[in-house]
């Protein structure tokens, strides 16, 4: 029997079918596919207004609640499968992927081939002596009729040049062409993809292209200061030293020597990984490294930097006259002026990063368990805004910390003091029930800024004992050794909280394990006390109260 809006329908597709073919001959750019799209949505438009009731298994749906068009039903495919097929469920992220393993990387390593980068003539020049070099240039009889003192000036530069060519040739150099070009590599073909390069070599290529330009102007002047032929008009050595250490070397060398710290603590990270392992194995093995390891030659650019003032001034004890002698001197007060501010700047990280993790591994209980006779109702507890210590120690400076043992209630119990510029924290260490998966150490042999690293590692927590001890409410008594062996807390000393009028609100008993960490302690708490008294302000009175003091 006919269906009258069955055929309208098959009438309308049919009509829709000779549109699709004569707008694809019209316009043949349009893809293909993109016209199946749009011919498949027509035809669920189409069939809209046919709509059919579907029946979920398991669930008891009455005819009506659950309405979608014929298309729909076809593509969700509802059947009584134990995987129901969604549109939007994930399929094949994981289907064609493969696991790289170490194996994998050392046959791939088998064809990989380093390429050669010692084919300039810094090569040549990197072991010759200035007699050879000048020999070489046909400079003899310049060599000999050349003043002593100028010949003596001249072998000062050459020293700086050589030096750079090795620093450039076999360490930086290595860095690049052998570990950096090789994770490269095998980063594009999906192995070790998830290695940050950054955070291991930093701003290494910068440093290849800013030694490469300082060895070719430094060998143009030297050229230049002998009367050899050289192409083109250069800078005398004053303008270079001044331009390349002001503006590219010092600046990209702090650069690189502020993310070293970085590098270091992420190579640990990447060691027990077997495919990492294979890679670096491979690397150090090459002829190139001269049996250098990847952490010797990280080092390199912050060696460099500090030889620099070494190498200028030997440079500028050789000068002809005073007046350059007083500017290779300002050069080399620029490069310690770098250095100082670079130790400054890793100061401050290093002090950002502790701080940073101190923040998460720092517990302050609440009043009411830190005194038992605090009764908080539980209703109200909430009314008691929750104690943080992120804005507490966020913006100080730590100066000193490590593990000291408090005598409390006649017990021994492990603390670990965190001195800031301003306060001392005392907090009791929370070990984790789950042990390191490292190897066993003992903390108390541990340098002092391992210590700390060792135990965060470990997933300790400190808990703040009491409140923190501001600087100018803080005594700190020495016990001497008479009263220590009455008492068997050798190595000891107190320290004493006081309010602001001069009462002693708690006392703590601090035994060092040697009498030399004990008096590093009580100098470091000392030093810190009296810089914070110098910075205080001036105290003045005002009309409705008195500024509070510590000396009142």
């Amino acid at each position: 029997m006919n269906n009258p809006e069955r055929s309208a329908t098959d009438e309308t597709l049919r009509n829709r079918e000779e549109t699709r073919h004569t707008a694809g001959s019209k316009h043949s750019w349009i893809c293909s596919s993109s016209v199946d799209t749009f011919y498949t949505f027509v035809i669920l438009q189409e069939r809209r207004r046919s709509s059919v009731v579907v029946s979920l298994p398991g669930l008891d749906v009455s005819p009506g609640d659950l309405f979608v068009s014929n298309g729909v039903a076809d593509i969700l495919n509802f059947s009584d499968t134990k995987k129901p097929k969604w549109p939007f469920s994930r399929r094949g992220t994981t289907k064609g992927t493969t696991t790289r393993t170490a194996s994998d990387i050392e046959k791939y390593l088998l064809k990989e081939q380093i390429q050669d980068w010692r084919d300039t003539d810094f090569q040549k020049y990197k072991d010759c002596s200035l007699e050879e070099f000048l020999r070489d240039c046909d400079s003899s009889q310049l060599m000999s009729d050349c003043d002593p003192q100028d010949y003596k000036r001249q072998e000062a530069i050459w020293e700086l040049f050589t030096s750079e060519c090795v620093y450039f040739l076999d360490q930086l150099m290595v860095l690049k062409e052998v570990f950096l070009a090789t994770l490269t590599n095998l980063q594009m073909r999906d192995y070790l993809s998830d290695v940050d390069t950054w955070r291991l070599f930093a701003n290494l290529n910068e440093l290849c292209l800013v030694s490469f330009g300082f060895l070719t102007s430094l060998l143009h002047v030297i050229k230049e200061s002998w009367e050899i032929p050289v192409a083109g008009a250069g800078p005398t050595l004053l303008e270079l030293l001044h331009k390349a250490i002001q503006e590219s070397i010092c600046h990209c060398l702090q650069k690189y020597c502020l993310n070293y710290s970085t590098a270091l603590f992420y190579l640990d990270s990447l060691k027990h990984r077997e495919d990492f392992g294979s890679y670096v194995k491979w690397c150090e093995r090459n002829q190139e490294c001269r049996r250098l390891q990847l952490r010797d030659l990280l080092v390199a650019p912050l060696q460099r930097l500090t030889r620099y003032p070494l190498l200028l001034r030997n440079v500028g004890k050789r000068s002809r006259t005073e007046e350059e002698e007083s500017a290779l001197q300002s050069v080399v007060e620029q490069v310690d002026t770098s250095i100082c501010d670079l130790e400054g700047k890793v100061k401050w990280l290093d002090n950002y990063q502790k701080v940073k993790l101190l923040r998460d591994a720092l517990v302050w209980l609440p009043v009411w368990e830190r005194d038992k006779r605090a009764f908080i109702p539980e209703n109200l507890k909430h009314l008691l805004k929750a104690v943080t210590l992120e804005n507490l120690i966020a913006h100080r400076c730590l100066l000193h910390e490590g593990k000291l043992v408090l005598t409390e209630n006649a017990k021994l119990h492990d603390v670990y003091l965190f001195l800031f510029d301003d306060f001392l924290l005392i907090t009791k260490i929370k070990r984790n029930k789950k042990k390191s998966t490292g190897p066993e150490q003992n903390p108390l042999r541990l340098p002092q800024n391992q210590e700390l690293d060792q135990l965060l590692k470990e997933g300790c927590t400190f808990t703040v004992l009491d409140q923190p001890i501001s600087l100018d409410r803080l005594q700190l008594r020495s016990v001497d050794q008479l009263n220590a062996a009455a008492s068997g807390l050798s190595q000891s000393f107190i320290i004493m909280h006081q309010n602001r009028y001069q009462q002693c609100i708690a006392a703590f008993i601090l035994q060092a394990p040697s009498e030399a960490v004990k008096r590093v302690w009580m100098s470091e708490i000392e030093g810190a006390v009296t810089t914070l008294n110098s910075q205080q302000p001036p105290r003045v009175k005002s009309s409705s109260l008195w500024v509070e003091s510590s000396q009142i």
